[in-house]
């Protein structure tokens, strides 16, 4: 169902994975898609699969950002959908994270989510959605996933802040936090495959539904937020983890 017809969206991070996905849903949905990405080649590529725009906008580059608004302003005018999805993952101990492993975690998933918003709001028409991309990581206590769970626990935050914030313009501020997804992320981490293939199996254990979720799946549930279906729904986080940050089983 075309719902989204004559909406314009911004997908942050949409040349693979979530974004990629996210955007194609959209797209399905009647809406005007703009996706960004700091890889060149890569986010045109997937401007042509998804017969979208792509912008090239590196979220932890605040003069990036002011560019991205800036064409976005001159090509769009208005956005009525905000899908802040772009960010990094990386994982290191305690004892042996360094303050670029803590810098650069948190200049794109806290920083740049956070600059991206405010720098895009005066182009937000009064009802847009805010979506933020965040992480089941945030609850769970995973070793070595600090850094990377605190920059996931920042954004939750911020998501019912300006959920509170930006109620008088009604415009709807929810955060849509994935379990384990199959997408090329895992192939990010620096794991040799056997290491992402124990994790998966270790994971697909703990996973009341014996698997990873799809990208596709996490998409879905993005447009559900971006449409007025979602229409009551703010300052909520939806947890899309096929039960598992609820499974009690050891």
């Amino acid at each position: 169902m075309k719902n989204l017809e004559n909406k314009v969206a911004i997908v942050t991070g949409g040349n693979s994975g979530i974004g990629f996905a996210a955007a194609a849903e959209l797209s399905a949905k009647g809406a005007k898609v703009i996706i960004t990405g700091r890889n060149k080649e890569a986010l045109q590529e997937a401007e042509n699969e998804l017969s979208v725009t792509g912008i090239q906008a590196d979220q932890s580059d605040l003069n990036s950002i002011d560019d991205l608004v800036k064409q976005v302003t001159s090509q769009f005018g208005k956005v009525d959908i905000l899908f802040l999805n772009a960010g990094i993952a990386a994982f290191a101990p305690l004892e042996a994270a360094s303050e670029h492993h803590y810098d650069n975690i948190m200049n794109v998933n806290v920083k740049g989510t956070y600059f991206t918003l405010q720098k895009l709001l005066p182009i937000l028409n009064d009802g847009a959605s805010i979506i933020f991309n965040t992480s089941v990581n945030a609850h769970l206590a995973m070793p070595n996933s600090s850094v990377y769970a605190a920059s996931k626990a920042a954004v939750l935050s911020m998501n019912k802040v300006f959920a509170a914030e930006l109620a008088s313009r009604k415009i709807r501020v929810n955060a849509v936090s994935p379990g384990p997804v199959e997408t090329p992320l895992y192939g990010k981490l620096g794991l040799a495959t056997e290491e992402v293939e124990g994790l998966g199996a270790v994971l697909g254990q703990k996973i009341l539904l014996k698997r990873f979720a799809q990208s596709s799946e996490i998409a879905k549930t993005v447009g559900f937020l971006a449409s007025d279906d979602s229409s009551f729904i703010t300052g909520t986080e939806i947890i899309v983890d096929g039960g598992l940050t609820v499974n009690s089983v050891v």
